[in-house]
């Protein structure tokens, strides 16, 4: 057994175990390995200062600036020894703008020496806001002696200073330290890119990158450095799902074709429309995928009400054609409810299998949810299991060990991102052989992130609107700046109940887990902000509507603790026309369908994401009137949260969205749990900015697995692999 490799040394023994506990605490860092890929988030020229004029509130900033003034004023303090207390006010400017450092107390002593005027230093802390004044309380500071050979310029050798994501904990000239002690380590990283690859593209070794992203000399070595860890992030990740996709089409199955004068036939022969050209292509490729002898795992993307559902229920026809079974999963009980509802109705009497009346070419469509009654579960699991069911739709109830199946040729999961792999997996157990998939999301995911995140799938998109939906125009209601607007709306909900249509109000929470005695009944203080206040909830809301502003009109409420029999009765009187204002949390987010609906007010908007945002508007202006969505928010003009309302009210386009989407937040939000078992998630990549690596990464990690599934040429690539996945996890790459 040799030694520990250099990169997997534990950082304890490097650099003693109290920094190696904040690192492993609070920056996710154990290994020397992990801290060489801890980068900084952006580098200071000597020469040139942060811009002050744009620090963000109420985070951990770091700066480079000159003192221009410093005094020590005193005051009277009760609790300071012989009643005086001293504090330190120091200013210092970058020539962009001016930011007041305070030190209280005992603090005051030592920066009360070494701030003198003109002195230049690296100051870091959390920025607060004081008598409208940004400011840092007690930051800590590094003096930067230009002159002075002295174990900062040490440390600061290049004129580039390299800023790292810090926390209060660990500033980041403590972690350029560390980092300075372990870099030696950095000419041991194998190199996980096959040599070809980086000939052909020029990218600089391993050791040279690592070397030049945290000490670079020019803008030129950042850049090299950069070009190189983002093809290592792309390549690794893609060849993980390369050789889940190369597993997979090992995988025999049975291909599934529809007979000719079949269901199939007998439903588009009654349909009372024509399919899109979108619905057409999309439905070839489905066909074309299910003919094979290997499974089908594909994804298909579209806008809310671009006809997923029929796609989806012609390619469960065809399979039912082909004497398999089709299982469609969905992620809730209203939605199976709805989708079973939905189906039945579009199918007709060809849904009557086994019954009086049904249809020469017909099956039954069963549904499974795990609140059903004893008696009509056993119905349908003893129609799935002798083939008189062709089709069932369900929960995750579908899963459970009891469920047996005839033959099933084909899952469909609706909502991808509520489903993690495990649970597609188990249910693919369910077949004699891997049974196809295919896999419906209704919220838009640009090209990139869907190479990134379901990169074992094969990707189609409808993208035209079926004829007849209506545009849906969206507006930002300022209550706090403007508190008129938000009676405006409540106004314009009545006008669409008057002209005979009906609306949604939404919010964030239910309400009634407020009554917990256990929680405490603290009074908010009057400082407490929009942010600081619970977000408005179901049952207040409603309340409020039915006696104020909404009175007279008939009110009811929706959410996810009803019972399913409840929900199921709101969610019909609803559709029936006979309430007028639904006020639910997001349970309606997705598959809720009443054309009546034209107008929806979703309060406390800023809590949503953009996506759900999208995905919720998209419950209106289903029908031929015009749809009105209204985006009530007590967030600041100024805010990156109303900046995000502003961007989901100008466009309808759900691709652009989820672009601004991922623009905005942060990459690893975006891919969520995309690598739940990697330890290093995307660092350098940006999923949007970085497409063209991404694609090629993808090209040239199938050819590389076509080769060579195992890896056995390419150690460097096998442990990168291992890094970032566990081993036993590599099957599942998680969804985001």
């Amino acid at each position: 057994m040799d030694l520990v490799p250099a990169l997997e040394e534990p950082l304890k023994k490097v650099l003693g175990p109290a920094t190696a506990k904040v690192m492993a605490e609070h920056l996710g860092l154990h290994t020397v390995g992990d801290l060489l890929h801890h980068y900084p988030r952006r580098y200071e020229e000597r020469g040139q200062l942060t811009h002050l004029a744009d620090l963000p509130l109420d985070e951990h900033a770091t700066v480079v600036a000159q003192v221009a003034d410093a005094r020590l004023l005193t005051f009277s303090s009760p609790k300071a020894p012989r009643g005086k207390g001293q504090r330190l006010e120091v200013t210092i400017t970058d020539g962009s703008g001016q930011l007041k450092l305070v030190f209280f107390g005992n603090g005051v002593h030592k920066p009360h020496k070494e701030l003198l005027p003109g002195t230049r230093a690296l100051f870091a802390g959390k920025v607060s806001v004081f008598n409208r004044r940004l400011q840092l309380a007690h930051p800590a500071y590094e003096l930067l002696r230009g002159d002075d050979v002295s174990e900062t310029v040490d440390t600061w050798a290049g004129a580039l200073i390299p800023l790292y994501p810090a926390t209060a904990k660990l500033e980041s000239w403590k972690i350029a330290k560390a980092v300075q002690t372990v870099l030696p380590s950095a000419q041991e990283a194998t190199d996980p890119l096959p040599e070809s690859l980086r000939a052909d593209r020029g990218l600089v070794p391993l050791p040279e990158a690592l070397l030049k992203i945290h000490r670079p000399h020019t803008k030129a070595d950042i850049e090299d450095a950069r070009s190189r860890l983002k093809w290592d992030e792309a390549f690794v990740l893609q060849v993980a799902l390369a050789r889940r996709r190369h597993a997979d089409a090992q995988l025999p199955a049975v291909a599934r074709k529809p007979k000719k004068d079949g269901l199939l036939s007998a439903f588009d022969a009654k349909l009372p429309f024509t399919l899109t050209e979108g619905q057409l292509k999309v439905s070839k490729e489905i066909f074309d995928d299910l003919a094979t002898e290997h499974p089908m795992h594909r994804l298909l993307q579209g806008e809310v009400g671009s006809g997923k559902t029929m796609v989806a229920l012609r390619a469960m026809l065809a399979v039912v054609d082909a004497g398999g079974q089709a299982a469609m999963l969905a992620p809730t009980e209203v939605l199976a409810q709805q989708h079973h509802r939905s189906i039945t109705e579009m199918m007709g009497e060809l849904a009557e299998g086994g019954m009086l009346g049904g249809a020469e070419h017909s099956t039954k469509v069963v549904l499974l949810t795990g609140s059903m009654g004893a008696a009509g579960r056993r119905q349908a699991l003893l129609d799935l299991v002798t083939a008189e069911a062709g089709i069932v739709i369900g929960t995750h109830a579908l899963i459970e060990d009891k469920v047996q199946f005839h033959d099933l040729g084909l899952v469909v999961v609706d909502e991808q991102h509520r489903f993690g792999v495990e649970q597609r997996d188990a249910l693919r157990g369910k077949g004699k052989q891997p049974p196809h998939l295919l896999v419906m999301t209704a919220t838009p995911i640009p090209r990139t992130v869907a190479m990134t995140v379901f990169g074992d799938l094969e990707t189609s998109v409808l993208d035209q609107l079926p004829a007849g939906r209506s545009p849906i125009a969206s507006h930002v209601v300022p209550a706090a700046d403007k508190p008129h607007f938000l009676s405006r709306a409540w106004e314009r909900v009545r006008e669409e109940v008057s002209n005979g249509h009906q609306a949604y109000v939404v919010c964030p929470r239910i309400g009634d887990e407020d009554d917990d005695p256990k929680k405490s009944k603290k009074k908010p203080s009057p400082e407490d902000d929009a942010e600081k206040r619970p977000p408005l909830a179901v049952l207040d809301v409603a309340g409020q509507l039915a006696k104020g502003p909404l009175q007279g009109l008939r009110v009811e409420v929706l959410h996810g603790r009803m019972p399913p029999d409840d929900k199921d009765a709101v969610m019909r009187r609803f559709a029936a026309g006979e309430t007028d204002v639904l006020v639910a949390t997001t349970v309606i987010e997705v598959g809720v369908n009443v054309p009546n609906a034209t107008a929806m007010v979703i309060m406390d908007a800023d809590r949503f994401g953009v996506s759900q945002l999208h995905q919720l508007r998209g419950r209106v202006g289903r029908g031929s009137a015009a749809g009105l969505c209204l985006l009530v928010t007590e967030m600041p003009e100024a805010s990156p949260a109303r900046q995000r309302l502003t961007s989901v009210a100008s466009t309808l386009d759900g691709f652009e969205l989820s672009r601004i989407d991922l623009e905005q937040r942060r990459e690893g939000d975006v891919l969520g749990q995309a690598q739940s078992g990697a330890r290093t998630s995307l660092r350098m990549l940006a999923v949007i900015e970085d497409e063209e690596i991404i694609a090629e990464a993808r090209d040239e990690a199938t050819a590389v697995v076509a080769s060579d599934p195992d890896l056995k040429h390419l150690p460097g690539l096998r442990t990168a692999l291992q890094a970032l996945l566990d081993e036993e996890r590599e099957q599942y790459l998680e969804k985001g």
